[in-house]
């Protein structure tokens, strides 16, 4: 079945970039088959995983006997014995082969066998001279030939595109890289967990409209043959569980791929996991309490504690978090008392202490721009780099979002709030404005933004705006970047090593 890949001209067709060791181990294969031995069966009936054996090695019986599989990740041959170590989803162990109990034709086998290879092994477990807890194979079977070679066991890929390109290589050498995407569907499942004790419901929301909104964001757009029109990718699911609050369900979440056709930095990827809750009767405040407690029983649940060491600096996210005003931290950092100043008057300070480089702008027109606009820009370039460990950044001003109600004691804000920690934004959250006649005006404002040219505005959505009209109860909502999430608690430096397969140019 193998034999004609021995010959170059063959293989060459369908693996355009094999090399000798290739070669090499397609010979392997030809001889297993002339063996008798079909290096690919359909299953294995493995019992058990590494780690269970070596976490109660104290408590098996010297006769009792149990089958593993996995990954051979290192080989040692010594005539009549072998040592090897395999490799599962939960750790590693060491197998030792003998000439005598396999039989000869069995260890002959053994030869064919790789580094890198798939094999189940049956056997007892024992701790060698040197204290190593080991499997004495009484019998295995090649589950799935490799050939192709692993990369140096000592250096893995360390090219960061090679890694992302070649994600299941980066998990086979790198134990972390694995542990780290088990990780991410731990705190999801705790996730779910948390909020169903609280009796929220789950739902799915469309990735595919013919219209977006809940997010200021450039969409990614396509085409429905079937319907012919266009469509948008989902920016974020907020509108369609804002309805459903409205039609009865009073705790709702999902988690959504959001599209964001914009760039790509530490923490920002075009396509990314977004999770939204909704709770009838509660506002921002509320959301707060849930956010930081969601955020400490996730932790305690995959990592055991809230505290974490983020690239040389200790954080803790055990509840309750800091709260500061967005205003006060401005005026804490710029010297600026914006809570008391007029708009000129903002601008004059900042014109005169020099505060804003262009870059920091971002295309702000310091005549043109809003009182709020103008705090925003502040905050943002003096202030959110500051906020080390996790912290509430409460009370927006009011130019920030149009879904937001106004702040009850102030209508130059909105009880809005955003979390940091290690300067990074981890959500953003409202008391959600239900008032229809308000909600419509601004919606409006979105629209006339979008068709002035503002890409990153909202279109109208009628069916919402239809739905609130019915009444929206008030209703507290939360949205949590999970990407960054998982940054924090599995200490990783960048958003595209936590996702398992990013977009990678061609």
């Amino acid at each position: 079945m193998y034999k004609e890949f021995e010959e170059v001209q063959n293989l060459e067709k369908v693996m355009p970039d094999y090399n000798e060791y290739v070669i090499e181990r397609i010979k392997k294969l030809n001889k297993l088959e002339e063996a008798g031995i079909n290096p690919y069966p359909y299953s294995y009936k493995a019992t058990t995983h590494t780690k269970d054996i070596i976490d109660n090695f104290e408590n098996i019986a010297e006769e009792q006997e149990f089958n593993l599989a996995g990954r051979l990740m290192l080989i040692r041959r010594m005539g009549n014995a072998t040592f090897a170590n395999i490799t599962d989803e939960k750790g590693n162990i060491q197998v030792f082969f003998s000439k005598k109990i396999l039989g000869a034709e069995a260890y002959n086998i053994l030869k064919l066998i790789d580094i890198g290879d798939i094999i189940g092994v049956e056997g007892t477990v024992f701790r060698t001279q040197t204290g190593e807890i080991t499997i004495r194979a009484t019998k295995f079977e090649l589950l799935s030939k490799s050939i192709r070679t692993l990369p140096d066991k000592y250096h893995g890929i360390q090219d960061a595109d090679l890694k992302q390109r070649h994600r299941s290589l980066d998990m086979i050498m790198n134990d972390e890289v694995k542990k780290r995407f088990i990780n991410r569907s731990r705190a999801i499942a705790a996730i779910r967990e948390y909020l169903a004790a609280k009796e929220f419901i789950e739902v799915d929301t469309p990735i595919l409209d013919t219209k977006y909104g809940g997010g200021e964001a450039k969409p990614f757009t396509t085409f429905v043959n079937a319907l012919d029109c266009e469509v948008y990718m989902n920016v974020s699911p907020e509108l369609y569980l804002k309805r459903l609050i409205v039609g009865g369900i009073e705790r709702v979440y999902t988690f959504a791929r959001a599209f964001r056709n914009e760039g790509i930095d530490r923490t920002h990827y075009p396509e990314f996991s977004l999770f939204e809750c909704y709770m009838s009767y509660a506002d921002y405040n509320d959301m707060m309490e849930l956010m930081e407690n969601m955020y400490e029983y996730v932790f305690n649940k995959v990592n055991g504690s809230t505290e974490i060491t983020y690239e040389g600096v200790k954080i803790d996210f055990k509840a309750p978090w800091r709260r500061e005003k967005m205003c006060d931290l401005v005026k804490q950092d710029t010297n600026i008392d914006v809570d008391n100043l007029t708009k000129e008057q903002i601008v004059r300070e900042i014109l005169e202490k020099g505060l804003l480089e262009e870059e920091q702008k971002e295309g702000l027109n310091l005549e043109t721009a809003s009182k709020g606009e103008l705090i925003v820009t502040l905050f943002e370039a003096y202030s959110e780099k500051k906020l080390i460990q996790p912290t509430f950044v409460i009370d927006f001003p009011k130019e920030s979002s149009p879904l937001c109600k106004v702040h009850r004691e102030n209508p130059e804000l909105i009880e809005r709030f955003e979390p940091y920690a290690y300067g990074v934004e981890l959500g953003n959250a409202y008391s959600e404005l239900n008032d229809p006649l308000r909600q419509r005006i601004l919606l409006q404002d979105q629209a006339s933004k979008l068709r002035a040219g503002l890409e990153t505005a909202s279109p109208m959505d009628e069916e919402f705006a239809v739905a609130i009209d019915t009444a929206m109860p008030p209703t507290g909502g939360l949205g949590i970047g999970i990407d960054r999430m998982i940054m924090f608690l599995t200490e990783t430096s960048t958003i595209r090593e936590v996702i398992a397969f990013p977009l990678i140019k061609r």
